[in-house]
């Protein structure tokens, strides 16, 4: 059962429901595919770059490589952030978060020997940037598909279906649905989950800061995601339409 009914949020929002997402494309001129999204106050420039060729350990098998890097730009939280800070330990684990929930929705032999790279840019910071630059990241990509498709450097389109992301967190005792900043670092166990428009999943984070969780939190934190994932997906799809 989805804990959380009574709770009350600073924005005024529902234990159910998503902050309001923008994704616009075309953010860089020159990338092959380009989106910032924005969720609520997050906002998360993602931009892809196709080139020849591929890792060492992928030449001459004929397939493809999907790779992101992820940092957090200076002011983009409320005290400067250095450069070298923003692409540390925690960037890295992020960029290979958002790295293999695309690959997981690509076919790398549709590819051929490319190798894809993803940047996400971190703007402003307040909560759900992993996860709002993996939701941003497919739209980036889908784009630079239909581009090299267009140019004939590609095909078939690689991508086999949709991906986003969203957190949940358990907080006073309360599952809340796409945490903002104060309420990710109050959360007694936070929550980012990746899924395809279909419904399935692709990757469950689970931590518990200081607070272990029951079976029936983690089935009602993947409920809360599943509804906020197929809001995006819908939302990724009127975007590629239009």
């Amino acid at each position: 059962m989805v804990r959380g009914i009574t709770v009350k949020r600073e924005d005024g929002r529902q234990f159910d429901e998503m902050r309001n997402v923008t994704i616009t494309p075309g953010a860089q001129q020159y990338a092959e595919g380009s989106v910032v999204i924005e969720t609520g106050n997050t906002k998360v420039l993602c931009a892809v770059s196709i080139e020849e060729g591929v890792p060492a350990f992928l030449k001459g098998q004929g397939k493809g490589w999907v790779t992101a890097e992820y940092s957090m730009l200076p002011r983009s939280t409320h005290t400067r952030i250095s450069r070298s800070r923003s692409s540390g330990g925690r960037a890295k684990e992020i960029q290979r978060l958002i790295g293999r929930s695309i690959r997981a929705v690509t076919d790398l032999g549709l590819l051929g020997e490319k190798t894809v790279t993803i940047d996400c840019d971190v703007l402003q910071a307040d909560g759900g940037t992993r996860t709002s630059a993996i939701t941003g990241s497919y739209v980036a990509f889908e784009l630079a598909c239909r581009e090299l498709i267009n140019r004939g450097d590609l095909l078939q389109n690689p991508l086999k279906y949709p991906v986003a992301a969203t957190s949940v967190g358990l907080v006073g005792g309360k599952l809340l649905l796409d945490l903002v900043y104060e309420e990710d670092s109050s959360a007694e166990v936070d929550f980012n989950v990746v899924m395809t428009g279909s419904g399935q999943f692709v990757e469950i984070q689970a931590t518990g800061e200081e607070f272990v969780f029951d079976h029936d939190s983690l089935m009602g934190a993947l409920d809360l995601a599943k509804k906020g994932i197929q809001s995006l997906s819908e939302l990724q799809a009127e975007v590629l339409r239009n």
